[in-house]
């Protein structure tokens, strides 16, 4: 029990979610930013939010919402495929690519296997909701 428990901090520290859920929480209520933003963390690695941050291994992130895939300006490592693609960014279709990237876009450079649970992207997507003008 000790060893769970400090796995468990160990977790928690690294910014991993680990607060769950109900069970019985349906997957097309909307989604809770602050939950949502440990969703991110791993994300992180490769992604910024936050408007004036710039690009990192990938695009910013900022104001994603309504903007057409593979058009972020200064930022040019996007496959053709995306670059391509003409998706225009909507919180319905970054829960597709979110639940299953490869089947949405195959071929992109993205290395992100994708997020299975539908509460997990709708929290996800809530957080980077919050990154745009006003």
């Amino acid at each position: 029990m000790r060893v769970l428990t400090a796995l468990v901090a160990l977790l928690s520290l690294a910014g991993a979610v680990l607060a769950e859920p109900p069970a019985n929480a349906p997957a097309d209520t909307p989604g809770d930013p602050v939950r949502g933003r440990q969703i991110f963390a791993p994300c992180r690695t490769c992604h910024y939010p936050e408007k004036g941050y710039g690009h990192h291994n990938g695009p910013s992130l900022f104001g994603v919402f309504g903007r057409r895939a593979g058009t972020q300006e200064g930022f040019l490592y996007y496959s053709e495929t995306v670059k391509s693609s003409n998706l225009i960014w909507t919180p319905a279709l970054l829960d597709a690519w979110l639940a299953n990237p490869g089947s949405l876009l195959s071929g992109t450079n993205m290395m992100f296997v994708g997020i299975p649970d539908a509460r997990d992207r709708a929290d996800l997507i809530a957080y980077l909701a919050q990154f745009r003008d006003r």
